[in-house]
């Protein structure tokens, strides 16, 4: 894992690679729970059944949005900054989904320093990210996100 002290301190990696995630089994419970809080109840996610008689792999599919979300999970076990007050979701430039997760898949991120801007108190910072599925040579999920993170103390 990456640890720096400050936001600051990510600027010197701009253009490389941050690291990557441990891998995450993507359970039916995961998915339901998504279900659930999200509203999207669509067979597809849910119906194990169905999912079992009509699509092709026999399996339920995990949301996008879910594997979208996952970003600042996985994220958390690339980086790690000691010495912050917080960080915000900035939103997401581009974000496309490649390739299905299907139900019981492991999935990993990857992710780059793309760019770093200076903002008061802090930095805000622009994320390449890739979500790998195991044994998969296409990826779930690319996408391009941004995070302000602040620091716990004004950069000298």
């Amino acid at each position: 894992m990456l640890e720096v002290d400050t936001p600051y301190d990510l600027q010197r990696y701009v253009g490389q690679s941050l690291g990557t995630s441990d891998w995450l089994e993507i359970d039916q419970a995961r998915i339901d729970a998504f279900a659930a809080v999200s509203g999207d109840d669509n067979w597809i996610h849910v119906d194990v059944e169905r999912a079992r008689r009509e699509l092709p792999d026999g399996k339920t599919i995990a949301h996008g949005m879910l594997t979208l979300s996952l970003v600042t999970f996985l994220g958390a076990g690339i980086c790690r900054v000691r010495q912050r007050s917080r960080g915000i979701n900035y939103g997401s430039n581009k974000v496309r989904f490649t390739a299905p997760v299907q139900c019981g898949a492991r999935v990993r991120l990857h992710r780059t320093l793309d760019a770093y801007d200076p903002v008061d108190g802090g930095a805000r910072l622009t994320f390449g990210n890739r979500i790998e599925i195991e044994g998969m040579s296409r990826p779930a999920m690319v996408a391009e996100t941004i995070s302000v993170m602040y620091a716990k103390e004004a950069q000298p």
